[in-house]
């Protein structure tokens, strides 16, 4: 458990944008590199020993124009040897370097060699490289429509421990016609990085080497994979529940959920409204108001905050934790907003009404539909492998879209907690969740409805990458695969999940 930590003592950083290296007429290029280095999360805390992009927790925030392409050397500049317990008994990770990375834009319609891909990892400077390498700089085409988006490190089995130790960062691609609506902009516009984490009293990143077990169980490895994670403290944009002052005016936020494994459902404490503009993405068709906004993990909201009527108070974003909540656990703040008294300038922006144009894939010839199992199995250690369609990474391909087509992806979920799907490549949309009854299922391995369809909520009415499958529903999505062909992959964002082994390859076929 993490020292007892003052709340709201730190000022939220605002992450700044990171400056091309060269620029030329075709595009530009960033040298980014990861390192180890050592931050303050919190004013009560030592500094706490983290791996970062350019040196920095989270890292440096890309602000970039649509139809301007980029291209990134994601330089590792890692020591050999983890800062975290690296469990070696799967995936024949023992045969691997312990220390390896390769990184992934989440949200990007990007080449499969440019992607990510979880065996396209490599060590320090090039030296070793995973089966699927292929180039050391990579190239984003930013001809998609703007969205929040961001990036995180993908490495083959350890992918919980990198992005634990602090490999993620936001990602905003812009466009013409978004720029043109009065939303707020500038200052008034910040992207917020939430995540939780545990830590020691020296400081260090606190992380289990072992789950907790049945004691008459077969004897763990030591380290051994967590089936899930959730900290103890929540942080925004790198420190431990922070504090902004605003003014009585209207902000932007661009949130992500960054953590491993927790779901958030945040509210504001005075009652207030977000006012969601977007989702993964991009803009929504309309603005949808609301008093709590889930993010399962990996999932982004763009919102609207209206302070305007707040002058002089304090107001918390709060995570609502449920009634059977451990009254010790205080991950339910999350940070403070301090509304000043005045307006430095008058506030011109605006709430529209209706945002963006988004047609619908329900028009398009179904050429597919793939029910596709969400389930887990034990191991020889009696650990939980949570599976896609019963199948293990190492296991042949059986999703084989051909490009252009639009199929209906239908997560059936047997296990007993929701799954975050998330699939390279595309954006999708929700097309409707119905209830089936478990028990049976498990009994007999029948599906038997207990209800109609229901239709995606109202923030879901938009472009998807992350879907949030509950437990005992089918999850259906409409998917539309293109611009690209090629080798990608699909999996459940619960981060100890897809490390082993709610991950699969799909190919992109022509």
């Amino acid at each position: 458990m993490s020292p007892r930590l003052r709340k709201f003592v730190d000022r939220l950083p605002i992450m700044a944008v990171v400056k091309p290296d060269r620029r030329n007429k075709k595009d530009d290029y960033y040298h980014i590199e990861m390192r180890e280095f050592r931050q303050k999360l919190h004013a009560d805390l030592p500094p706490t020993t983290l791996w970062g992009y350019n040196g920095q927790f989270p890292g440096p925030l890309f602000d970039v124009k649509q139809g301007r392409p980029i291209q990134v050397k994601w330089a590792n500049k890692l020591p050999s040897r983890h800062i975290l317990p690296v469990d070696k008994s799967f995936h024949h990770l023992d045969t691997m370097p312990e220390v390896r990375t390769v990184t992934h834009l989440h949200g990007g319609e990007t080449l499969p060699d440019s992607d990510g891909y979880p065996e396209a990892w490599y060590t320090r400077d090039f030296r070793e490289v995973g089966s699927y390498f292929e180039r050391e700089v990579y190239h984003y085409a930013n001809d998609q429509r703007p969205l929040t988006m961001w990036y995180h490190d993908h490495a083959m089995g350890i992918t919980r421990l990198n992005v634990y130790a602090g490999l993620a960062g936001m990602y905003i691609l812009r466009g013409e016609e978004e720029e043109k609506l009065p939303l707020p902009k500038g200052e008034y516009e910040i992207p917020l990085m939430l995540l939780d984490r545990s830590f020691n009293r020296n400081g260090s990143l606190a992380y289990p080497r072992q789950p907790q077990q049945d004691p008459d169980s077969p004897k763990l490895p030591d380290p051994s994979i967590q089936p899930f994670f959730l900290g103890d403290t929540n942080l925004v944009n790198g420190k431990v529940w922070p504090y902004l002052e605003v003014e009585p005016r209207k902000y932007r936020f661009r949130i992500l959920n960054a953590a491993n494994t927790r779901a958030y459902q945040l509210y504001l404490d005075n009652g207030g409204t977000f006012y969601q503009i977007g989702s993964d993405g991009g803009l929504l068709r309309k603005t949808v108001p609301l008093v709590q906004l889930a993010l399962s993990p990996a999932e982004r909201a763009d919102v609207i905050i209206d302070f305007s009527n707040y002058p002089g108070e304090t107001i918390h974003l709060k995570n609502d934790l449920g009634p059977d909540a451990d009254p010790e656990d205080q991950t339910d703040d999350v940070m403070q907003f301090k509304v000043g008294k005045s307006l430095s300038t008058e506030d011109e922006s605006k709430i529209p009404v209706n945002l963006s144009y988004i047609p619908s894939l329900k028009n398009n010839k179904i050429t597919t539909i793939r029910n596709l199992k969400l389930s887990s199995v034990p191991d020889k250690y009696e650990r939980p492998v949570f599976l896609l369609n019963d199948k293990k990474w190492v296991d042949p391909v059986t999703e084989k879209p051909k490009l252009g087509e639009t199929e209906i992806w239908s997560f059936v979920n047997i296990t007993d907690f929701p799954h975050p799907i998330h699939i390279h490549l595309i954006q999708f949309q929700v097309l409707n969740r119905q209830p089936f009854d478990l028990d049976i299922y498990n009994e007999t391995k029948q599906i038997i409805f207990t209800g109609a369809p229901t239709p995606p909520l109202p923030n879901e009415h938009g472009w998807k990458d992350t879907v949030s499958a509950p437990p005992g529903q089918y999850t259906r999505v409409i998917v539309k695969f293109t611009p690209y062909t090629g080798r990608y992959v699909w999996h459940c964002h619960i981060l100890e999940h897809e490390d082993y082994d709610m991950m699969r390859p799909y190919d992109v076929e022509e």
